[in-house]
């Protein structure tokens, strides 16, 4: 009889090095994943380009961002077709409620067909004004920070305009509790 072991049975001695390398395997990806993940700097000069733009609501009215200078901005990149994106819609809904008073003004940036984002609207009104980026959002989203180009993607500026935080993915509340207090 062949005493050679079975693959599915390591010996006792080689547990430790398989345990060992299955675990530098799982840190290796979490650190990749966060670093992948993290925002990066804006580009120079994107904080005033962003404040120069002048994009279409949904119904076609043309609006500035600049009209948002003065207050704390929430923007938030989303689109139609991205799951995260839909699921936190409610959260900036109710923190735009809730702050307003205080303050905040949240700005949507869909990064998507107008005629999708209407059609979405129709069904899930929301209380803060939604801005068309189209796919030129993604280009906007990066120089801004998104060094992965993924949504969504939020960024927070001050009342003096500059960049006061920025989160790639979709937001928590532990995210917009750590933002209500930023000046």
């Amino acid at each position: 009889m062949d005493k050679m072991q079975s693959p599915e049975r390591a010996p006792v001695q080689r547990r430790p090095l398989l345990m060992a390398t299955g675990l530098l395997a799982a840190l290796g990806g979490a650190g990749l994943a966060w670093w992948r993940f993290m925002p990066g700097q804006a580009l120079a000069g994107a904080e005033a380009e962003f404040w120069r733009l002048e994009l279409e609501t949904p119904t076609g009215q043309i609006m500035q961002t600049a009209s948002f200078r003065g207050r704390r901005l929430l923007v938030n990149f989303w689109a139609t077709w991205c799951p995260p994106c839909i699921e936190e819609l409610p959260m900036l809904n109710a923190f735009h409620a809730d702050q307003a008073s205080k303050g905040w003004q949240v700005l949507g940036l869909a990064v998507d067909q107008p005629s999708a984002v209407r059609g979405f609207l129709a069904k899930r009104p929301l209380q803060f004004p939604i801005l068309m980026a189209g796919l030129g959002g993604v280009d906007l989203s990066k120089s801004l920070g998104n060094t992965a180009g993924g949504l969504p993607f939020t960024i927070i500026f001050g009342a003096d305009g500059g960049i006061l935080d920025k989160k790639i993915g979709k937001i928590s509340d532990q995210n917009l509790s750590r933002w209500r207090d930023l000046k």
